[in-house]
């Protein structure tokens, strides 16, 4: 009735709907229950926290957002009201894997990673790969490393070919950035031509890296890198139409440093993001040196 109220007489509605007048008024001063007073308080914290995702979080998300803002309440009443209020996470497509193994080999480093993806400390494995993003002048080829610790991208190169150059030129970042002298650092990724080029190899060798790449036709074993390219096309590439590859790297390049690498929870970090988890860390070992 009260939607309607500008359209109908508010006694006709009354009648055709077979309630009394009286009781229509009474509604309306009705006071909300504090169930009632605390969903909608709830909602409006769940629509800020959504809209600072970019709208890419699900309700667990949502709830390690808010528990970290102090709103107390469960993960199941948090997808109920994102239910309600029909907040969901932007659709996500189907992701195939897109780099090859070169047919000309140099050398094959052994697996020494073996699926071993929890490690204790920054910078002591770094796993990278390759993949293709769609633009109207054509393709731009993206390579990442990132470090297996915190799932931080510390090294980004983007291009529009396939030569080894577009991996070196994440690495050097990579090195670069982290400021630290590369002995005893692992270096992971699959196969490809560019990986085990002799001028990558020689890259790892002045900088006393250690290699370590996939078993043939085992895709698990570089799982971890693999993982965010699906995160990066399906909460960024695949919702937005790239006409210049110079267009495509901006939306890239932001994506990963100012959402990812300081904003985005991960699950496998405690739904916290890699900057706040390595901040973490670094005070924990500040403590244990002063304590």
């Amino acid at each position: 009735m009260k939607a309607h109220v500008q359209e109908f007489p508010i006694g006709k509605m009354a009648i055709v709907l077979g309630v009394s007048r009286c009781g229509y008024y009474e509604f309306l001063n009705r006071k909300c229950c504090k169930r009632t007073l605390g969903n909608q308080e709830l909602t409006t914290e769940i629509k800020a926290a959504h809209r600072q995702s970019r709208g890419l979080y699900g309700s667990p998300r949502i709830h390690a957002e808010l528990k970290k803002r102090g709103v107390t309440c469960s993960r199941k009443r948090v997808a109920n009201l994102m239910k309600q209020e029909k907040i969901q996470a932007k659709m996500r497509k189907k992701w195939k894997r897109t780099t090859q193994q070169g047919r000309k080999v140099v050398e094959i480093a052994p697996n020494h990673l073996d699926q071993q993806f929890i490690v204790e400390e920054p910078n002591k494995v770094w796993v990278s790969d390759i993949t293709y993003v769609w633009t109207g002048e054509g393709w731009l080829y993206v390579s990442v490393v990132l470090d297996l610790f915190s799932r931080k991208v510390v090294g980004l190169g983007m291009g529009s070919t396939l030569e080894t150059e577009l991996v070196t030129k994440a690495l050097k970042q990579a090195l670069y950035r982290r400021s630290i002298i590369a002995n005893g650092l692992m270096h992971h990724s699959d196969r490809g031509c560019q990986y085990t080029s002799r001028e990558f190899r020689e890259l790892t060798l002045r900088n006393g890296i250690n290699l370590s790449m996939s078993d043939k036709g085992h895709c698990y074993d570089n799982a971890v890198a693999e993982s965010f390219f699906h995160t990066l096309k399906t909460e960024e590439v695949h919702l937005k139409h790239y006409r210049t590859r110079e267009e495509a790297k901006t939306s890239i390049f932001e994506y990963v440093e100012v959402f990812y690498n300081r904003e985005r929870l991960h699950s496998t970090l405690g739904y916290r993001s890699p900057k706040e988890f390595e901040e973490m860390w670094r005070r924990q070992k500040i403590e244990q040196i002063m304590f």
